[in-house]
C-alpha cells in the first residue's frame, strides 16, 4: 500500500469544504472538526486528533498512552491547508495528550497542548485531555424563554462573581468549591437577592491562577481546577433551571505567553504578529491575535459560538475591546504601527469584532453580547449595518467612574460637583449601557465599595445604599461584583473566600436586603427597565440643587400608568418638607427608602408615601412635600385608580 492510500484509509472528520472556509476564515464550527475526537474505525476504537499547523515538517501525538513517546504516532498533513491529521487506535476518554511539533523554521521543536482541546490537566499540569461532550441538559424551559429574559426591554441584573474565590471549604485547606458544589449554593444565593444572571470572571482554561483568567490559553475548555466539562455543563443547567442566566467572560484581545500553548505554535507567529509593535500587549505582557489571518477569525469566533453552542451560555462579555480597536493602546509614539491609512484604528479588529456579532446573533439570536469598552467609541452596540460594532451592550465606565469619584467626595463639597453626578444624562442613550460595580473597582489597592465611600462607618454604609439605590434607578441594565452585595470591608482577594460572616453583622445585611429590594423593585416595575435605551423613559424633575446636593427624576414605561420618581440626598442633612413637582396628581407611594431602619439606616421617612398637591413646581402642575432622610435615595410610585 502506498503512502497516499495509507494517508485514505485513514479515517476524517475534515472535508474538502471544511478546508476551504477554515483557510478563508469562514469556518465556525471549527470545534467539531479540529482537536482529539473518540470514534471507532475499522473495528476500532481510538481518537482522531486534528490540529492547524502550516509551518511543521512532522506532527506526533504524544501522551500517557504512549508513555509520551515523541514520534510513534505521526499525523499526516492535509493538501496545502495547514492541517495534520490522523487516527490512534486504542487511545480512550481521560487521555492525557500533547502534540510535538518539528518545525521547517530555524530547527524548532516543540509540545503543545491543543488549541482545540476540550479538556486539560489541572494546572500547573499542561496537557491536553481527551475528552466528549456528551450530556442531557434539562433547561429547555429556561432556553424556550430566554430571549424574552435576555431583551434589551427586559430588566438584567448582573451578579459579577471570581469562581476560585466566592466561597471556600475550610474544613478542606480552604479549597475552592466545585461547579457542581457551586451550582446549588450560587443559584440559592443569587436567586434570593433577585438578580437575574450571573457572570463569570474567565472559566477559559489558563496557566496562571493569578490571572483570573485573563491570561487564557483553553479557548474550548473549562478550567479543569473544578471539574469536568460535563460538570460546568450541570452548573449551567442548573441555573438555567433555577431561572437565572449565565454569562462568561471571554478574551479575544490577547492571550498567554506559556510555551506549552498558542506562542511560536509551529516555529513561527501562527496567533500573533511577527512585530511585537503589533503582536505584544505591554501592559499585560501577552500576545495580540493576529485578526487579519483567516485561520485565526475562524478560530475565535468558533470559540465564541462554542460556549454558546455547547454549554448554553447566555452572553459573552468581551474583554478589552479598547485595546484591540486602537493602534496605538498603552503605546507611545514609536512603539506602534499606523494602518494603510495612517490612523491608529485597528481595522482588522473592527472587521473581526462586526463579524464576531453578526455570527453570534445569526446562530443564536436570543443571547447577548457585551462589550467592556472604555473610550469614546462610537456606535459600539448598534448594529453593524448602520456602522456599529454589532455588540447587544457596551459597558458604561464613565459611569462607574464619574459615580465613584463623587461618592468618594466628602458630602459638603458635593455641591461643587453636582455635574460629576449628572453628567452621564448627556450621553446615556448613546448607547446600551450596563452600567458595571466590577471586579476591577475592588482590587489593586483601591479598596472595597463600601471602604471608598466617604465618611465615618455609618455614612459609609449609608453612601453605599445611596449609590445602590441610585444605580438601580439610572436607565441602563446593572452589574455588581461579588462581596458588593453586602458592603464587604476587605478588598477582593482571589487566593481566600469572601467575608461570608460579615452577613452576621446588622449594617452588613441591611445592604444585602437593600440590593435584594432593589432587584425585586427593578424586576417588577416595567418603568425601570422597560425603556432602559429610550429617551423617552427618562426625565430630570430637577438636576440643579447643588446647594442641597438633591437630585429628582421621573423614569417612565411603555403604559401612561408606570411612573416612578426617584429623589436623592446625596448630604447626611435631613430635609423635611422638600417640595418637588410630579407630573400627575394623586397619591405617591414610598416603595424604597435607602435610609429605612431595616437596611441599617436611621428609619426617618414617609410612612409610606404622600399625596400630590394642587401647587406647580418644577413645571409641573402638582407637587409633594416630602421627608429627605440623611444620604439617602427614595422611590416614590405615582398609583393609580
Amino acid at each position: 500500500m502506498s503512502v497516499t492510500e495509507k494517508h485514505h484509509a485513514q479515517p476524517s472528520l475534515l472535508t474538502e469544504q471544511d478546508l476551504y472556509l477554515y483557510n478563508e476564515g469562514t469556518h465556525f464550527r471549527i470545534y467539531d472538526k479540529l482537536g482529539a475526537h473518540p470514534m471507532e474505525h475499522g473495528g476500532q476504537k481510538g481518537v482522531y486528533f486534528a490540529v492547524w499547523a502550516p509551518n511543521a515538517k512532522k506532527v506526533c501525538v504524544m501522551g500517557d498512552f504512549n508513555h509520551w513517546n515523541r514520534t510513534k504516532n505521526p499525523l499526516h498533513a492535509r493538501a496545502s491547508s495547514g492541517i495534520w491529521e490522523g487516527f490512534v487506535p486504542g487511545v480512550e476518554k481521560g487521555a492525557a495528550y500533547k502534540y510535538h511539533i518539528s518545525s521547517q523554521l530555524h530547527g524548532y521543536k516543540a509540545e503543545k497542548a491543543d488549541p482545540v482541546g476540550f479538556y486539560a490537566e489541572v494546572p500547573p499540569k499542561s496537557a491536553s485531555v481527551v475528552w466528549d461532550l456528551d450530556y442531557q441538559w434539562g433547561d429547555a424551559a429556561w432556553m424556550k424563554d430566554r430571549r424574552r429574559r435576555n431583551a434589551h426591554d427586559a430588566p438584567i441584573s448582573i451578579y459579577e462573581m471570581h469562581l476560585e474565590s466566592w466561597m471556600r471549604v475550610p474544613e478542606e485547606g480552604h479549597r475552592p468549591l466545585t461547579y457542581r458544589e457551586l451550582a446549588s449554593r450560587l443559584a440559592e444565593h443569587v436567586r434570593s437577592l433577585g438578580f437575574t444572571h450571573v457572570e463569570l470572571l474567565p472559566v477559559m482554561e489558563h496557566p496562571y491562577s493569578g490571572s483570573w483568567g485573563y491570561q487564557s490559553l483553553g479557548y474550548f475548555a473549562p478550567t479543569s481546577r473544578f471539574g469536568t466539562p460535563q460538570d460546568f455543563m450541570h452548573f449551567v443547567d442548573h441555573l438555567h433551571q433555577e431561572g437565572i442566566g449565565v454569562i462568561l467572560d471571554w478574551v479575544p484581545s490577547h492571550f498567554a505567553t506559556d510555551g506549552h500553548g498558542l506562542e511560536s505554535f509551529d516555529g513561527s507567529h501562527l496567533y500573533d504578529h511577527a512585530d511585537p509593535r503589533k503582536g505584544f500587549h505591554p501592559d499585560w505582557g501577552s500576545f495580540i491575535f493576529n485578526y487579519g489571518r483567516n485561520e485565526v477569525r475562524s478560530f475565535l469566533i468558533s470559540s465564541a459560538l462554542f460556549w454558546f453552542d455547547k454549554y448554553h451560555i447566555d452572553g459573552i462579555r468581551v474583554d478589552a475591546v479598547a485595546s484591540m480597536l486602537y493602534l496605538d493602546y498603552s503605546r507611545k509614539d514609536g512603539e506602534w504601527i499606523p494602518n494603510q491609512y495612517g490612523g491608529r484604528e485597528n481595522i482588522e479588529a473592527i472587521w473581526f469584532l462586526r463579524r464576531l456579532n453578526e455570527e453570534v446573533y445569526k446562530h443564536f439570536p436570543d443571547v447577548q453580547t457585551y462589550a467592556e469598552e472604555s473610550t469614546a467609541w462610537g456606535m459600539v452596540s448598534r448594529p453593524t449595518y448602520v456602522g456599529g460594532l454589532g455588540f447587544g451592550f457596551k459597558w458604561d465606565m464613565g459611569w462607574m467612574h464619574d459615580t465613584l469619584n463623587y461618592m468618594h467626595k466628602d458630602p459638603v463639597h458635593r455641591r461643587y460637583h453636582q455635574n460629576v453626578i449628572t453628567f452621564r444624562m448627556l450621553y446615556a442613550f448613546h448607547e446600551n449601557f450596563v452600567l458595571p460595580l466590577s471586579h476591577d473597582e475592588v482590587v489593586h489597592g483601591k479598596r472595597s465599595l463600601l471602604s471608598q465611600m466617604s465618611g465615618d462607618d455609618w455614612q459609609k454604609f449609608s453612601n453605599l445604599r445611596l449609590m445602590y439605590g441610585y444605580m438601580w434607578a439610572q436607565p441602563g441594565k446593572k452589574l455588581l461584583f461579588m462581596g458588593g452585595e453586602w458592603g464587604q470591608w476587605r478588598e477582593w482577594n482571589w487566593q481566600a473566600s469572601l467575608d461570608w460572616h460579615e452577613l452576621g453583622h446588622a449594617p452588613h445585611e441591611g445592604v444585602r436586603r437593600l440590593v435584594e429590594r432593589c432587584n425585586r423593585v427593578y424586576r417588577c416595575e416595567p418603568a425601570l427597565h422597560e425603556r432602559d435605551f429610550d429617551p423617552s423613559g427618562f426625565s430630570w424633575i430637577d438636576c440643579g440643587d447643588a446647594d442641597n446636593s438633591v437630585l429628582s427624576f421621573i423614569r417612565k414605561g411603555s403604559s401612561t400608568n408606570d411612573v416612578i420618581l426617584v429623589v436623592l440626598n446625596c448630604t447626611p442633612v435631613p430635609r423635611p418638607k422638600y417640595r418637588i413637582g410630579v407630573p400627575r396628581p394623586g397619591r405617591w407611594s414610598e416603595i424604597i427608602n435607602s435610609d429605612a431602619a431595616e437596611y441599617g439606616g436611621s428609619g426617618m421617612g414617609n410612612l409610606g408615601g404622600v399625596q400630590a398637591q394642587d401647587v406647580s413646581w418644577h413645571g409641573h402642575g402638582h407637587s409633594i412635600e416630602v421627608t429627605l432622610p440623611p444620604l439617602s435615595c427614595l422611590y416614590f410610585k405615582a398609583e393609580t385608580k
